[in-house]
């Protein structure tokens, strides 16, 4: 009964039900969201903390004009459908891990194994907050867009950096401004966006990019190049997608 699932050719992209006259499933689905952004944070160049994204997807609505078995998604993401029996619940709960568009098929199974689905798109981005002090040796990051289920290329990387050049002695001073380099290098080790600054003592630099070549890795580094004061960096790094999602459906 499962493999029948991943036959099925008749999912109505964006709909909110569907019904084959044949199959006597009359399937609706409910759900408040159709995105959501995963969060994580790095602190000294080290993986602290991941948020991933659930969703929930409500077939209470669902009827039949045979017993239902089972209400199950297909992620079409290389895991199996998550599936629930529909004696014991009619919510089925998905996590995402990955950034990237799903298209999600939506399925309905009866008692003679009739079948009833539709798709649902969803919108996965992903957020990364990094945070490094004291240092003059800043920890180069690797900026991964490329989406792991295989669906289309983010539309933009936004980097958003930070470096303050504290002062030595609060309140008093005595250290030296410092000159600093970000680059963001692609998959040929060549520099594609480079940008020289000099932070003076007490103060911060910010670097802002909305980078649209996404379809490979990149690796974001700071280089120290001149200066005797430790500096501080604070960066977010956003891979954002196209509002391509189907509309939520409370």
């Amino acid at each position: 009964m499962i493999l029948a699932v991943f036959f099925l050719s008749s999912a109505t992209v964006g709909c909110l039900s569907s019904s084959d006259e044949n199959s006597g499933i009359e399937l609706m689905v409910n759900y408040e969201f159709t995105n959501g952004t995963i969060h994580e944070t790095y602190v000294d160049g080290n993986s602290q903390s991941k948020s991933n994204v659930i969703l929930d997807f409500d077939f209470s609505t669902t009827s039949s004009e045979h017993e239902l078995v089972s209400f199950g998604i297909n992620p079409n993401d290389g895991r199996s459908p998550i599936l629930v029996a529909a004696e014991t619940s009619q919510t089925v709960s998905v996590e995402f891990s990955e950034h990237g568009i799903y298209h999600l098929n939506a399925f309905a199974v009866d008692e003679i194994e009739s079948i009833e689905n539709l798709t649902i798109i969803i919108r996965i981005e992903h957020n990364i907050e990094w945070n490094e002090d004291t240092t003059n040796e800043p920890t180069s990051f690797e900026i991964d867009s490329i989406p792991k289920n295989g669906g289309p290329y983010p539309s933009m990387i936004i980097i958003d950096s930070d470096v303050e050049n504290p002062e030595l002695i609060e309140n008093v001073g005595g250290g030296r401004e410092v000159e600093i380099t970000w680059r963001l290098f692609d998959e040929a080790e060549d520099a594609c966006l480079i940008r020289p600054t000099t932070v003076d003592e007490g103060e911060i630099a910010n670097w802002k990019v909305h980078h649209r070549i996404t379809n490979e890795i990149h690796d974001l580094r700071i280089s120290y190049d001149s200066g005797q004061d430790y500096i501080d960096i604070d960066q977010s790094i956003s891979i954002l997608y196209q509002e391509v999602e189907s509309p939520p459906n409370p």
